[in-house]
């Protein structure tokens, strides 16, 4: 998959994972877009790691998609914890 695809993928993963888990999150879109990016990022990756396949080989794949969601959530529940720890502590 391209470096533009993956970039579409992420956004829209994380605009996903977002809507899934929905909440005021500290940072707006731009933090929610770079989530989505990282996010199907590291879902590929731990999709290749434990699965033992490579989720981003195609962008219409159901599996990559998976991924990138997943990982979307992931990180996005991730930051959630940090930015409170971090907004308690002021």
């Amino acid at each position: 998959m391209g470096i533009i695809a993956f970039l579409i993928l992420g956004l829209l993963a994380g605009a996903i994972a977002k809507a899934l888990l929905p909440g005021d999150d500290p940072g707006g879109i731009i933090v929610t877009m770079i989530i989505g990016v990282v996010g199907a990022f590291i879902g590929g990756f731990l999709g290749g790691l434990l699965f033992d396949v490579n989720p981003v080989d195609e962008f219409f794949s159901l599996s990559t998609w998976l991924a990138a969601i997943i990982g979307s959530i992931v990180l996005l529940l991730i930051y959630r914890v940090v930015a409170s720890k971090r907004g308690a502590g002021r």
